[in-house]
């Protein structure tokens, strides 16, 4: 979807989702080769994988970003919780490598938001805020729930996964959804950006 939407007037974006394409693939033979060290088992599919590709599928680029974002700002959060808690060196270095890539798509995108939902006239700007951050609460619970043993093994209760990452995406939300143009200089805060 998103080669298809930066091929239909996005300049420049095509080549960013190819690259983007080919790091997340990048993240995944890391994370399957980490796995198989450790002797165990990848999953070929998961029903939340499934919603989410659903959801990016039937969305124009705009909207595809701001799904996309979600999960970004889910993940990160999840990403630290692991390199931070996690005992084994090797694990912590694999995961601390994604999540140093993974800081860099949260501001690419909110630029990205920044050009697409310039013309927006405010009263969509605030059902459009309203529906994203109901995503966001409903992504962040469904990763909570499902792999809550493996936030608490990692000293992180499920509870503090779900308040951490929606404190993540308030500043996130609140830059995307600004009227006027973005600027190199926003960075993402909060507790994936901690040390």
């Amino acid at each position: 979807m998103m080669r298809a939407a930066a091929r239909a007037g996005h300049s420049g974006y095509l080549e960013a989702a190819r690259l983007f394409i080919a790091e997340e693939q990048d993240h995944s033979r890391l994370l399957a080769r980490l796995l198989a060290a450790a002797g165990r088992p990848t999953i070929a599919a998961h029903w939340s994988d499934t919603i989410f590709r659903s959801l990016r599928w039937r969305a124009r680029l705009p909207r595809e970003v701001l799904v996309l974002t979600v999960a970004e700002v889910c993940t990160l959060r999840y990403f630290q919780v692991v390199r931070d808690g996690v005992g084994d060196r090797l694990t912590r270095e694999v995961v601390a490598r994604i999540l140093t890539d993974e800081q860099e798509h949260v501001p690419f995108r909110i630029r990205r938001l920044r050009l697409d939902l310039a013309g927006l006239p405010v009263p969509t700007r605030a059902l459009l805020a309203a529906a994203w951050w109901a995503l966001l609460a409903v992504s962040a619970a469904v990763v909570a729930i499902n792999h809550r043993a493996a936030l608490r093994l990692l000293g992180v209760p499920s509870t503090r996964y779900f308040a951490d990452t929606l404190r993540l995406f308030a500043p996130v939300a609140k830059a995307a959804l600004a009227a006027g143009p973005a600027d190199r200089s926003e960075t993402l805060t909060g507790p994936a950006r901690a040390a």
